[in-house]
C-alpha cells in the first residue's frame, strides 16, 4: 500500500493597488511605512513575499511562507486590546501601525504588513482567540 501526502497550502494574502493607495494616504507621515508599501507594491501586493523581504532587512530570519501569520499572532494582544479593533473596522490604519511601532511590538517596517494581514483576515476572526480566552478565564474565576 502506498501513501500519498497531500499538502494544502494556504493561498497567499494579497492586497490591491487601491488598498495600497489607501494605506499611503494614511501613512504618508511615516517613512518606514512608505518603504513597506513600496515593497508590497514590488511584490505585486503579496504580503507574505513582502514580509519575507522586509524581515530579512530588519535582521529577522524568516524561514517559512507563513512567517507573516506568526508575526501577526505575536502582535495579536496589542492589536486586539482597547479601541484598536474598532479603529481597524473604521479603516483607521495609522493608529494601529503607530501603536505597534511605538510599543515596540513590531518593527516599524513590518507593522503596516501586519495590519494589512489582519484586515485581510478580518479583525473579528483575528481577535476571536483573545476574546475566547478572556471569556473563558472570566467564567472560571
Amino acid at each position: 500500500m502506498q501513501f500519498c501526502w497531500i499538502i494544502i497550502e494556504k493561498p497567499m494574502t494579497t492586497i490591491t493597488s487601491q488598498a495600497i493607495a489607501r494605506y499611503r494616504d494614511q501613512l504618508a507621515h511615516c517613512p518606514e511605512a512608505m518603504q513597506a508599501l513600496d515593497t508590497i507594491e514590488d511584490c505585486e501586493g503579496n504580503l507574505e513575499d513582502a514580509a519575507l523581504t522586509l524581515g530579512i532587512q530588519v535582521g529577522q530570519q524568516p524561514d517559512r511562507n507563513d512567517w507573516l501569520e506568526g508575526l501577526a499572532k505575536r502582535c495579536r494582544v496589542a492589536i486586539c486590546e482597547g479601541g484598536f479593533p474598532a479603529a481597524l473596522k473604521d479603516n483607521n490604519i495609522s493608529t494601529v501601525v503607530n501603536h505597534l511601532s511605538e510599543r515596540k511590538v513590531c518593527h516599524p517596517l513590518l507593522a503596516p504588513l501586519v495590519v494589512a494581514y489582519v484586515l485581510e483576515q478580518g479583525i473579528d476572526d483575528f481577535c476571536a482567540p483573545i476574546h475566547f480566552k478572556l471569556n473563558y478565564d472570566g467564567e472560571n474565576n
